[in-house]
């Protein structure tokens, strides 16, 4: 069997500020420190559950190049770098059995949540068919596209709040509560490894009882941007047009696989400053 990890930053046991998830910063090196280590915890939940299992590991933090080689369980692939098909899920194909999500963090506007944003600074929020989805949602809809369930979720209070409303049969970890955007109660780094490691391997186990989450089309894709300078960006792109009130623009997608390349390409879009 193939299990994809996707491994995000801000969710993981000990994070709480910019600074430890930003390379420019101070306390990078300590932050990426603790992302391998809880991925090593997963890793080896993985293992212990099916030792032949070919286990992937997406990093799917800022420059995707956060996770240290030398330090990640050798058992595992490693996908690194950007741009890539994908994103965040770079590596997932209708060969994945299951996805687990680590280290991830609430959507755009939840709150109290750590660092709770969608994708991007940028984006303040994204909607299908109304209904707002954050990172976590994107995801599991895209892994649920090609039939695969996301089967375990790692995270502040918050992040495991957003999973258990899409997919309830998922196993969550908590690693933190969250008391504010750069606040938390967490768990020793420790002893959240040492909780995720049988999670990680209920998660494998139970992954014929957990359902992908699927979203079927068409689809009415609504992107809230910062600014307006964002928003004249993302109209040179067929098919998204201005909404009223100049920070949104909005799309029709015939699938949910389209509506998640586009969502991204306008995400990079809106990180081009102005000339």
């Amino acid at each position: 069997m193939k299990v994809l990890i996707s491994v995000d930053m801000e969710g993981i046991s000990g994070i709480v500020q910019l600074a430890e998830t930003n390379p420019d910063r101070y306390d990078y090196e300590r932050g990426r420190a603790l992302m391998t280590a809880e991925a090593n915890a997963v890793i080896a939940g993985v293992l212990d559950a099916e030792p032949a299992a070919e286990v992937w590991v997406a990093d799917a933090h800022g420059p995707f190049s956060n996770l240290l080689p030398e330090d990640l369980d050798r058992r595992a692939r490693l996908v690194r770098g950007k741009p890539r098909p994908l994103s965040m899920l770079g590596g997932l194909d209708e060969h994945t059995d299951a996805l687990l999500l680590v280290g991830y963090h609430a959507r755009a506007g939840r709150g109290p949540a750590v660092m709770a944003h969608t994708m991007s600074g940028a984006v303040l929020d994204v909607r299908l068919n109304g209904c707002p989805m954050g990172e976590i949602g994107l995801n599991a809809a895209m892994a649920g596209h090609v039939g695969v369930p996301v089967v375990l979720l790692s995270g502040d209070d918050a992040a495991c709040a957003e999973l258990d409303g899409l997919v309830p049969s998922a196993v969550t970890v908590a690693v933190k509560q969250a008391l504010g955007y750069a606040a938390a109660v967490a768990l020793h780094p420790a002893e959240a490894r040492e909780r995720l490691r049988p999670a990680a391997a209920e998660a494998v186990k139970r992954r014929g009882l957990i359902p992908p989450l699927r979203l079927g089309g068409p689809l009415g894709v609504e992107v809230d941007l910062s600014s307006p300078y964002m928003v004249d960006l993302a109209t040179l792109v067929p098919g998204v047009s201005r909404a009223e009130g100049g920070r949104t623009v909005t799309f029709s997608a015939a699938d949910f696989a389209d509506a998640y390349q586009l969502v991204l390409l306008l995400v990079q879009l809106a990180s081009i400053k102005p000339a």
